[in-house]
């Protein structure tokens, strides 16, 4: 069995490789939506669903085990609806969550969702699963696919939370999944906006929200009654996420600052007393828990930092991932088993490696048979990718900032290349090492290229993250030109053939990068980003988190002018791209109109595209194309005009 695993594996990441020797790979390659993608089994084992991209529009299929019959079930092309999700509610119902992008008075655009249900069991076909009740007076909520639980001891119900009376304050329904009749089981509390419940199907755990103070309120069985449990302001030391409750539901796991990083912990609530789990001294707790499908019980925890991310506590499925262990080089490979039936006795097995997008396999335990479903990116291997390199470096006041380098198949050490700065968006995120097309794409065409993690970014404790507060365009843009003058300093980087790009916040960054430091950055491309903070802090005032975005960002106008791209469109001397779609509902297409309007008065050189119904995402695949393509074909433009394609020596 081992041995069949190696070599189909093998089969797999060279199956698109053959057509690469010959011929240059077009750019839908690397810029289409995945091929394959959310493989998961049914319960029962018996039937298999996935989305498989065909030309831009994803389609949710389902293929029945026993018979090899295919079924679709939904399609969307991702540009006016957006398919974000789906999961088995049991064997026989797969539930849907749909965005939409919505207009207020204003002309304020924001997101909306909507839960659908598709029963095998009749021919009615995909149904409104959680909908207002209109004899009721209710309201359609905003957020309407907010799973609470999916209740294990009731096969065909589930707990969601809606404001379907009063908005912004979400009660939680039993949901039916045959009639798609609701119950309120817990009423609308004052501030609330997020419900938990315990493995037992009870709502425990309230999250509340008021201004810039987070609770969390539990229900103590015991007393009857609810308390505070945590209590913290926003950005603060004290900040707690939960994770979920054990199958006892006395115990809570949650993270929490451990000397000054996230942490795993298991909360006792009788006693408040905290176990610590896991930590790790260099980098935060970035992962959650999972739970075994046969026993109910938590079966492990994730964290990039883990061999294989992963970490197994159920003594079946850690038996499991150790014999597929053996069959793979540690080293190379990493696999995670992604789903698994009831019984566990049928799996799907995602295999990924540094220089490879991933693949998916299914596996039969009582046939000992493992067989390939599909690529995630079929026709890129390690003949066109190799990967990302974690390096890290020294910012101009002595701060550690790492950051991943991925550089071309044929780079040779030695080699001087154009470069491109790509941070990341946020800022409050970070990059991995795992595949993204952007890096791929533009190393594909012979870039070097560099995914700081700045500070502000995440990952690196409380007190890193903490210097995004109102530090935009300060000495979190700075360590974007020590980045680029390290690569200079390794041999890397051509000097004087630079260029920053990015998205969403990283496009802000890129277009700061020119403003700040021109002698650098030789060009800038910017996907939504934003261009004037006090625009984005005034506009706040119509959402409910407007005084979090106050304290992220400050209210002193001079402050939020000074570094604000918008305003200094006389002083930028090198070329600008911008993209934005219409429909961005987390940085408005706004920011890039003016921010091209200003440039345009100052005659300078922009080029402005505009994506009609795109999304802040880039989830519909021509959008993605057309911005990857316009990235590509302006760092050629301004960073191979001078240089041959032939790396320097």
């Amino acid at each position: 069995m081992f041995k069949y695993i190696f070599t189909l594996l093998i089969a797999l990441q060279s199956f698109g490789s053959f057509a690469t020797q010959d011929k240059k790979l077009p750019i839908e390659v690397f810029a289409g939506l995945k091929d394959f993608s959310q493989v998961k089994l049914s319960p029962n084992g018996k039937n298999l669903a996935f989305i498989r991209n065909h030309q831009g529009t994803l389609i949710l299929m389902v293929k029945n085990l026993e018979t090899g019959v295919t079924t679709p079930i939904i399609n969307s092309n991702n540009h006016t609806v957006f398919f974000d999700w789906y999961n088995w509610a049991n064997d026989d119902v797969l539930l849907l969550g749909a965005r939409y992008i919505k207009y207020q008075f204003g002309g304020v655009k924001y997101t909306s969702t909507l839960m659908y249900a598709y029963n095998f069991k009749n021919d009615k076909g995909l149904k409104l699963a959680f909908k207002a009740n209109t004899v009721r007076d209710e309201i359609q909520p905003q957020y309407s696919d907010r799973i609470v639980s999916f209740l294990p001891e009731k096969e065909n119900k589930i707990l969601v939370q809606g404001d379907f009376k009063i908005a912004n304050t979400p009660a939680v329904y039993e949901l039916d999944l045959t009639t798609l009749r609701k119950t309120q089981i817990q009423r609308p509390r004052s501030n609330v906006v997020t419900w938990f419940a315990d493995r037992q199907g009870k709502v425990r755990i309230a999250k509340k929200m008021d201004d810039t103070q987070f609770t969390y309120d539990y229900f103590d069985e015991n007393k009857q009654s609810w308390e505070t449990l945590f209590d913290y302001e926003v950005f603060s030391k004290q900040s707690i996420s939960i994770l979920g409750f054990d199958k006892d539901s006395n115990f809570l796991y949650i993270t929490a600052l451990h000397e000054g990083r996230d942490a795993l912990f298991k909360l006792n609530l009788t006693t408040k007393a905290r176990e610590l789990i896991y930590s790790n001294s260099k980098y935060d707790f970035d992962g959650s828990i999972f739970y075994s499908q046969q026993t109910g019980e938590v079966a492990g925890f994730t964290d990039s930092h883990l061999d294989d991310g992963i970490k197994y506590w159920d003594k079946d499925l850690d038996k499991l991932h150790r014999s597929l262990r053996v069959s793979l080089p540690k080293d190379e490979y990493k696999l995670d088993i992604v789903s698994t039936s009831k019984d566990q006795q049928k799996y799907i097995l995602y295999i990924s490696s540094d220089k490879t997008s991933g693949s998916y396999l299914f596996g039969d335990r009582v046939k000992k048979q493992v067989s390939a479903i599909a690529d995630v990116y079929p026709q890129i291997d390690a003949s066109v990718y190799r990967g990302k390199k974690r390096i890290s470096y020294k910012a101009r006041d002595g701060l550690k900032i790492e950051g991943y380098l991925t550089l071309p198949v044929e780079y040779k050490e030695g080699d001087k290349l154009p470069t491109i700065i790509f941070p990341h968006g946020g800022p409050m995120a970070r990059d991995y090492a795992n595949f993204d097309y952007w890096t791929a794409l533009l190393a594909y065409n012979g870039y070097a290229v560099l995914q700081p993690n700045f500070r502000g970014s995440s990952g690196y404790g409380h007190d890193f993250l903490m210097q995004s507060i109102q530090g935009f365009g300060l000495a979190m843009q700075d360590d974007l030109q020590d980045g680029a003058n390290w690569l200079i300093d390794q041999g890397i980087a051509q000097a004087d053939s630079i260029c920053i790009g990015g998205a969403s916040y990283g496009g802000y960054a890129a277009l700061m990068a020119v403003i700040k430091h021109p002698e650098t950055f030789k060009c800038a491309a910017s996907f939504a980003g934003v261009s004037d903070l006090q625009y984005l802090v005034s506009k706040a005032r119509h959402f409910t988190n407007k005084n979090i975005v106050r304290k992220q960002f400050g209210t002193d106008d001079d402050l939020l002018e000074a570094n604000s791209p918008v305003n200094f469109a006389k002083k930028i001397t090198r070329p600008i791209l911008l993209v934005h779609g219409t429909d961005d509902s987390v940085v408005p297409v706004y920011h890039s109109r003016e921010m091209q309007d200003e440039l345009d008065d100052e005659a300078k050189d922009v080029t402005y595209i505009e994506l009609e119904d795109g999304d802040h995402y880039l989830s519909y695949q021509e959008h993605r194309v057309k911005t990857l393509q316009a990235f590509l074909d302006f760092f050629d433009k301004h960073l191979k005009k001078i240089n041959s394609q032939t790396p320097v020596k």
